[in-house]
This record gives structure tokens, C-alpha cells and sequence, in this order.
């Protein structure tokens, strides 16, 4: 039996391990320091810059793969299960429990991550990008307002708008401050939603004829 299959096997351990050991620089450098760059993340890992560009191809790839791996740890793989949910309502209940539990999962990195994009033009276009998935998440989720007849095409851009501001990071930090849980700032946020639900979904022929 030839060994090539077996050196193979083992090439590609450790390119999975020297994988994980940048990412955890690489969290580990936004963590506790206040600047990000390639040859921070290969000293703290210990590697040649040229391995981390290897592994990556880019600063903006390091990034992504960054993200990628704070999503995973975080339980955003939780997010389909939301938009199978048929009631507009239940899957953003949904969609805030599954950003609660991953905005608190790793609060410090997340903050310095938009701290520091305020001057690094490339990390701010990588996190423009991944919030436009949740922005992207909320459109799924009120477009059955529309196909329900619920809701004209104007109503629902501006209620996505609200709910994305609602639902983000910045405001989640806020809620939470120095003592509150997930579970605690998730309910806040529900309530927050259903009124602005309602406040943007016109009442129904039937219901506005009740009230005149």
C-alpha cells in the first residue's frame, strides 16, 4: 500500500491546525490590541507572514475566514431554522434570539471589530457586507407581509430599516451594558419589534373598517 495517502493526510492536518492557530491570533489580536494586520496575526501565531497569506490569500480573506469562525462559535448556523418558519413574526422572534445569543458570544472582539473600521477601509467593508446578510435575513422574513397582502412594498423597505438598526450590534450593546444576559435583552428587543410590527403593517380592509 502506498504511503502518499497517508503523508497527504497528514499535509492536510497540519495546514488544518496552522489554519486554527492564525484564527485564534487573529481573535486573540483584536481581543487585546487596538490594530489588525497581517504581520501582527504572524507574530501572535508564530508563523511566517507568507504562511498566513497562503492559508488566506489576503488580509480581507483572514477576515472573512475570521468571521466565518465568531459566526460558528457564536450559533448564527442557527439562523435557517428561523426562515422555515412561515409566520413573519415567529422567524424574527426567531432571527433576534439567534443575534442575542451571538452578539453577547464574543462582545469585546465585535467591539473592537467596529471600532477599528472606522479607520481600516477594508475591515469596514467586510462588516458592511456581513450585515447586509442580516439586513438580507429581515427581507426574507417581511416579504411574506407582502405576499399576505399585508403590507405595501414602501411600508415593508422602511419597517426592514427600522428592525435592521433594531436587531444590530450596536444596539444589542447598549441593552445588555455590564450585567444583562441574552435571555434577558432578547425579550426587550421582541417587545420593541412587535410594536414597531404593528406600528408599520396597515390594518387589514376588514379591521379598518371596524374602527371608522
Amino acid at each position: 500500500m502506498s504511503p502518499r495517502p497517508y503523508r497527504l493526510g497528514q499535509r492536510q492536518v497540519l495546514a488544518d491546525e496552522t489554519r486554527s492557530k492564525i484564527l485564534d491570533a487573529a481573535r486573540t489580536q483584536l481581543e487585546t490590541q487596538s490594530s489588525f494586520s497581517i504581520d501582527a496575526v504572524a507574530r501572535r501565531a508564530d508563523v511566517a507572514r507568507m504562511t498566513v497569506y497562503y492559508q488566506f490569500g489576503s488580509k480581507r480573506g483572514l477576515l472573512e475566514a475570521l468571521f466565518d469562525s465568531l459566526a460558528a462559535r457564536g450559533g448564527l448556523r442557527g439562523l435557517p431554522s428561523t426562515f422555515r418558519q412561515t409566520d413573519p413574526r415567529v422567524a424574527l422572534d426567531g432571527l433576534i434570539d439567534v443575534f442575542a445569543r451571538f452578539w453577547s458570544s464574543d462582545r469585546l472582539v465585535l467591539r473592537r471589530l467596529r471600532a477599528m473600521a472606522a479607520l481600516d477601509p477594508e475591515l469596514d467593508e467586510v462588516l458592511r457586507e456581513r450585515n447586509e446578510g442580516r439586513r438580507q435575513g429581515l427581507r426574507v422574513i417581511l416579504s411574506r407581509l407582502d405576499s399576505q397582502g399585508k403590507a405595501t412594498s414602501k411600508a415593508t423597505s422602511d419597517l426592514i430599516d427600522v428592525l435592521f438598526a433594531l436587531t444590530s450590534f450596536e444596539n444589542f450593546d447598549v441593552l445588555a451594558g455590564p450585567e444583562r444576559t441574552p435571555d434577558q435583552v432578547a425579550p426587550l428587543v421582541k417587545r420593541a419589534a412587535a410594536a414597531i410590527f404593528r406600528a408599520g403593517v396597515p390594518p387589514s380592509r376588514g379591521q379598518a373598517r371596524s374602527r371608522s
